[in-house]
């Protein structure tokens, strides 16, 4: 079966590269439209070349095209993956720096905290265009996000337009690779079900891939004696909590104002992220040129899962995906049905269908719940431009222990975002 998908954000040199690479071995999908979207122009070309190579190759018989208006993509898409960002590093340094400096001691400021209130107000508006545009030009189709922050923009798609959204992330994986490594064993042997919210999600059931066997017990033992310097933030919250989180410290961190407690608060390995920006792109002029073989090596699976989502709704296969972002219908009791949920979910003809769990331990569905109620307040600012619900937000988020500093980093970051807050005309007409 024939579809067209369009990608968006294809220009990034890990995530277009990933994408492709997944497209090409998906070989059901072999003759499908693939359509590369990208608002910078050479890195669109780059990629561009890089999947016409490939196919040409491998002779899959994709029919490949670029584009740079959206408008021109969108005609009759099935599946629409997106991976966007704004001014990306620039300010993410300035969602980070300015709460320092009033105090806030927050470990990443990306998807949590005060910097994530304004990760979520710049990206909003245009999640919401490019769901406007679909609704246009290909209404049935699926998005599939990965952009961050992925609950408040799955929230908002769903709330304000009628595009059906499903929200993914790979961190779970590294959840289940902390746990091997307590257990010393090999992470493709452990399977994992978490429940919560993105990169606030709550291993519930740990078992045996081949036996079946629960794990719980035998890594509560495990656990109590390895190495004390280990994901500390992690493990303490395990003792307090009962359940041990997915995410890792870094992006666990951004839910507790006590994070700095346990961990570093030196922020984002924003070198680290350049270089491997950079070795990314080395690797794209290496295919083109030949020194990088179309081989197994390349063609390996990346993990993102909107592949295995696209094969599961065309082909009916139920898929099992480990973590989606969906609307919470049920799938965990003692949170709202509004909220948008990560669980695990099977993919078939019928679309998307999150496992459910129940209740989450009383203490983790109150934390879940905090951040919920900022989300909601984030959502509904970044989508009217009312300046008095974003300082709300930031008044509710734990995160965020004093009045004058939320209101001196609303200030602020206010008007480092001018540029990039459409939304906020009145606002900023009223405070020039």
């Amino acid at each position: 079966m024939a579809l067209k998908i369009v990608i968006v954000g294809a220009g990034s040199a890990i995530f277009g590269l990933n994408c492709i690479k997944d497209a090409f071995l998906t070989k059901e999908l072999w003759g499908s439209e693939l359509v590369l979207v990208d608002i910078d122009k050479p890195a669109l070309k780059r990629i561009g070349e890089v999947a016409e190579k490939i196919n040409r190759e491998i002779n899959a018989g994709y029919k490949i095209s670029t584009a740079i208006k959206l408008n021109d993509a969108l005609p009759n898409a099935d599946f629409v993956i997106t991976s966007i960002a704004v001014n990306r590093i620039e300010l993410w340094k300035k969602d980070f720096e300015i709460p320092k400096k009033h105090g806030i001691n927050h470990v990443l400021g990306e998807n949590a905290g005060p910097g994530a209130l304004f990760h979520s107000m710049r990206n909003i508006p245009i999640m919401i265009d490019i769901c406007r545009e679909m609704e246009k030009y290909c209404p049935e189709a699926y998005l599939l996000n990965y952009t961050n922050p992925e609950s408040r923009l799955c929230l908002a798609i769903n709330k304000y337009t009628n595009i059906k959204v499903i929200g993914l992330c790979h961190q779970i994986h590294a959840g289940i690779k902390i746990v091997a490594k307590i257990f010393s064993r090999d992470p493709n042997t452990i399977n994992v079900k978490a429940w919560g919210l993105n990169h606030f999600s709550w291993i519930v059931e740990m078992t045996d891939k081949y036996t079946g066997e629960n794990l719980y017990p035998l890594f509560r033992q495990k656990e109590s004696d390895f190495n004390p310097s280990f994901e500390k933030l992690s493990r303490y919250v395990f003792h307090k909590f009962g359940l041990f989180p997915t995410s890792g410290d870094g992006h666990l961190g951004e839910f507790f104002p006590y994070a700095h407690e346990f961990m570093s608060t030196k922020g984002y390995d924003f070198l680290k992220y350049e270089k491997r920006k950079h070795l990314g792109l080395n690797y794209l002029e290496n295919i083109l040129k030949g020194s990088v073989p179309i081989d197994s090596d390349l063609l390996s699976p990346s993990g993102e899962k909107a592949f295995d989502i696209i094969k599961g709704i065309t082909f009916n296969t139920n898929e099992n995906i480990v973590s989606a972002n969906i609307l919470n219908d049920g799938y965990i009791s003692n949170l709202p049905k509004d909220s948008v949920v990560e669980v695990p979910v099977v993919v078939n003809k019928k679309g998307i269908q999150g496992i459910k769990l129940g209740e989450l331990p009383q203490g983790i569905a109150a934390l879940c719940q905090a951040q919920i109620n900022v989300q909601k307040l984030a959502v509904e600012t970044g989508y009217t431009g009312d300046a008095n619900l974003a300082l709300q937000a930031l008044l509710i988020d734990p995160n965020v222990p004093s009045a004058n500093a939320a209101e001196e980093i609303f200030k602020e970051l206010m008007q480092i975002n001018k540029a990039y807050l459409p939304q906020f005309k009145q606002y900023y007409l009223n405070n020039i």
